[in-house]
């Protein structure tokens, strides 16, 4: 047979997906978001032209221009709201975990949730701005207060829980489909919270910059990720072990050996004295030992009385006229009868 007259390999699915690389266009996306944080948060420190422009549309009120669509748009604003969206996703990612027997697309939102929690929260609580809702002086920044809208937080979470679905997409067009359905609902929700007075329009803006960041540095962190499937792996192969029991291996015989083959009775296979004895000596070692009494004397032994233990009866005759003939029975005593005839 040649080398080269080999059967056909089944090629099955690949054991590990392709993750995305900081590519050359993904670093220049990154550069750019970041000019565009910093360019908003400075705006708004120097009560910029931006800050202004956060004004007149506060002023002007959207939500009374256009009440028609208060009810929709208070609806339509929970898909960038942090419990819905993380539950669905979530549901959405398992499932994508037992498909392609992987951790990686829960360990992906789980990293950008808490990168994104711990990024924006942070801001949040750095600059503490008041929402329009709150605000005391018209034209001012309404910095440094007790507030916690700066950046928006549904904008951000929007972008980073819709668009992981596109990060995480195994086919092109599957990502392009996604990153056009992250990018609508992200728009949606920033202007929504907008139209509903409850962030300003500078925040809405470093809302969708901080998630895109989060979504850029996803790539930095997947050898990270990629550990913490593996230490994952081994501690539920861990706890797998520990909860089914181990059963003792089970030798075969195998053919051709002692064990497999019949064994023929001999003679020497018949118990002998010795072998008898031995096994009634286990057999006495296995029975339960009971103390020692000592055998009582035939003086204290009880005995039993003679007779019968019927109780008497006045019907009943005796046992020895029992066994008398029935003339001798009716017979009268002799001194009697003598007297009776001869007189």
């Amino acid at each position: 047979m040649r080398t080269d007259d080999k059967l056909p390999q089944v090629v099955g699915r690949p054991t590990d997906l392709v993750r995305p690389r900081m590519t050359r266009t993904r670093r220049w996306l990154l550069g750019s978001t970041l000019a565009v944080y910093a360019a908003t948060v400075i705006g708004v420190l120097t009560t910029s032209w931006l800050v202004q422009f956060d004004w007149q549309v506060m002023l002007f009120r959207p939500y009374k221009q256009w009440p028609q669509f208060h009810t929709f748009l208070d609806y339509f604003v929970v898909m960038g709201q942090r419990g819905p969206t993380a539950v669905a996703v979530t549901a959405w990612l398992g499932w994508c975990c037992h498909k392609q027997r992987t951790m990686r697309p829960l360990l992906v939102l789980g990293t950008s949730l808490l990168l994104l929690n711990i990024t924006v929260g942070a801001v949040k609580l750095g600059f503490g701005r008041l929402g329009p809702h709150y605000a005391t002086t018209v034209g001012s920044s309404e910095m440094w207060g007790n507030g916690d809208i700066f950046p928006s937080g549904h904008t951000a979470n929007a972008v980073v829980t819709w668009g992981v679905l596109a990060y995480l997409a195994t086919t092109p067009r599957a990502r392009r489909v996604a990153s056009v359905i992250a990018a609508v609902f992200a728009f949606g929700v920033g202007m929504t919270t907008v139209y509903l007075g409850t962030h300003w329009v500078s925040d809405v803006v470093l809302g969708w910059a901080a998630g895109v960041l989060v979504l850029l540095a996803l790539p930095w962190l997947e050898p990270s990720m990629a550990r913490a499937e593996v230490l994952l792996r081994a501690l539920l192969r861990k706890v797998r072990e520990r909860q089914v029991p181990k059963l003792p291996p089970v030798s075969l015989p195998v053919a051709g050996s002692a064990l497999a083959a019949p064994r023929v009775a001999r003679d020497d296979d018949l118990p002998t004295r010795e072998t008898v004895g031995v096994a009634a000596a286990h057999v006495a070692e296995a029975r339960p030992h009971h103390p020692l009494r000592p055998h009582p004397l035939r003086a204290e032994r009880v005995v039993t009385p003679g007779g019968s233990r019927r109780p008497p009866h006045a019907d009943r005759l005796p046992h020895t006229e029992r066994l008398l003939p029935h003339t001798d029975r009716l017979r009268p005593p002799a001194g009697r009868g003598r007297t009776a005839t001869g007189g």
